[in-house]
């Protein structure tokens, strides 16, 4: 097996890439991009019973969340 040539993203370093205001998609929330380290079933179950932050709707076929509730979640300790 080969080793991965990049050093794996701590959790903080995920952070301090996260905007300081506005909107994430899903794809910039959770593992491996993002620093929240579930699947997305595991997410939106969340989601769904309040463990995780409620989405907003931007368009038919865009949801997205605060920012500030993901670092919220995330100080928190997910």
């Amino acid at each position: 097996m080969l080793a991965n040539p990049e050093p794996a993203k701590t959790m903080s370093h995920n952070l301090e890439s996260l905007p300081r205001e506005g909107f994430v998609r899903l794809k910039s929330i959770l593992a491996p991009i993002g620093p929240i380290p579930v699947g997305k079933s595991t997410w939106w179950a969340g989601v769904k019973d309040g463990r995780y932050p409620t989405p907003v709707k931007l368009g038919p076929r865009i949801t997205a969340w605060r920012v500030e509730d993901i670092r919220d979640l995330i100080m928190r300790g997910v």
